[in-house]
């Protein structure tokens, strides 16, 4: 691995644009090399190649993932600690039971749960998660997001969990818990989400929390109201000013967070956290740009939702579609990963109904059908 990346990477300079394309490139050299020292008939080789800047504060929560994944699975991970270049897991059976994850920094809880749910789907018991860290953190859900849309949108798969919010939690410190409930299933169903309707409700919430001033919320409110409503002037637009009680949140934080729900059932939502020195106006205009962009696609998922519906595609039983706005590079990966893993068939065409555009795009899969050996 090593001297393949040395020789390709020599003398590069970082682009931004082009590394998704030279990530994979990488990742299928490294696989192909390993392969032809190997003299086994059936070992499957995943590599994984991520360029770009090193982010000190996320190397936690990936470390915390792959550790409740060996968990779950009874299994072995060599290379487990922050820093490491190389990353080898051996997985067993999937086990249900009790189990706790903790970043021991604000780490999203979100990606935890991420990163588990499909494996404690097909465990041989129910399984009961406690995870810790992050609740609404940056470049991740916030947990509102898992709430308000990534459950009810896996819940059309038949995929159904419990998710109690005991504490959020915010960087830098941390100290959220989630508690997350599922129960095995024999196996996934394949959805199809092609007519996204119309807009009927927009709403959402603006919160602080700690020692910040109400008045935070209340600027976030209307700055996306008034920011929505130069697009949209004939819906109700509800987004509450809230703070969080004290003994619900640890630390300093605040934020917004932006749902727009369709005719047809369609969950759609947008979100911007605070920082020192950015006005809360702006960050309540962040959100409203993110909503209105989400839904000028008339796609059924949002950008978000996009790479997070992948996995459950794959292991789906039958065809899967969905339709989407432009590809993320974070979905591009996903399909990538998800046939290198599962072996499952995915396309990518452009929608050409009378309700698209040129982003408008349908992801259709052709599932697995994987099953529960244990149900």
């Amino acid at each position: 691995m090593k001297a393949v990346a040395e020789e390709r990477l020599r003398n590069a300079e970082y682009d931004g644009n082009a590394c998704s394309a030279l990530a994979r490139e990488l990742a299928d050299c490294v696989k192909h090399t390993v392969k032809e020292l190997l003299f086994f008939e059936r070992y499957k080789i995943i590599c994984f190649v991520v360029l770009g800047p090193v982010k000190q504060s996320d190397l936690p929560q990936h470390l915390s993932g792959l550790e409740l994944v060996r968990d779950l699975c009874a299994g072995q991970l060599q290379g487990g600690e922050v820093g490491s270049t190389e990353i080898t897991l051996t997985t067993g059976k999937v086990k249900g039971g009790d189990y706790t994850a903790d970043t021991k920094t604000a780490g999203s809880v979100v990606l935890l749960m991420q990163v588990s749910l499909p494996c404690v789907l097909f465990a041989d018991s129910p399984s009961v998660l406690c995870l810790k860290g992050g609740t609404n953190a940056e470049m991740a859900p916030q947990i509102d997001y898992t709430l308000t849309v990534f459950k009810p949108m896996v819940e059309r798969f038949g995929v159904h969990f419990d998710c109690d919010l005991k504490m959020r939690g915010y960087y830098p410190k941390g100290g959220g818990e989630i508690i997350v409930k599922t129960n095995p299933v024999k196996e996934l169903t394949p959805v199809t989400l092609t007519e996204r309707g119309t807009i009927t409700k927009i709403y959402g919430r603006a919160f602080v929390a700690g020692v910040l001033p109400h008045k935070l919320a209340k600027d976030m409110s209307a700055a996306a109201v008034r920011y929505i409503r130069k697009e949209i002037k004939d819906l109700y637009i509800n987004i509450q000013a809230v703070r969080e009680k004290k003994d619900e949140s640890f630390g300093n934080g605040n934020g917004i967070i932006l749902i727009a729900e369709s005719s047809t059932g369609c969950v759609f939502a947008a979100s911007a956290l605070g920082k020192k020195g950015v006005y809360a106006d702006k960050v309540g205009c962040e959100a409203a740009e993110m909503l209105l962009r989400n839904t000028r696609h008339n796609g059924c998922v949002d950008e978000y939702m996009q790479d997070q519906m992948i996995i459950f595609m794959a292991l789906a039983n039958g065809t899967s579609r969905i339709r989407t706005g432009p590809l993320t590079l974070h979905t591009q990966t996903a399909i990538h990963v998800a046939e290198q893993l599962t072996k499952a068939k995915f396309t990518v065409t452009k929608a050409e109904d009378q309700d698209s555009n040129d982003d408008t795009h349908i992801i259709e899969c052709q599932g697995i059908g994987m099953t529960n050996a244990s149900l």
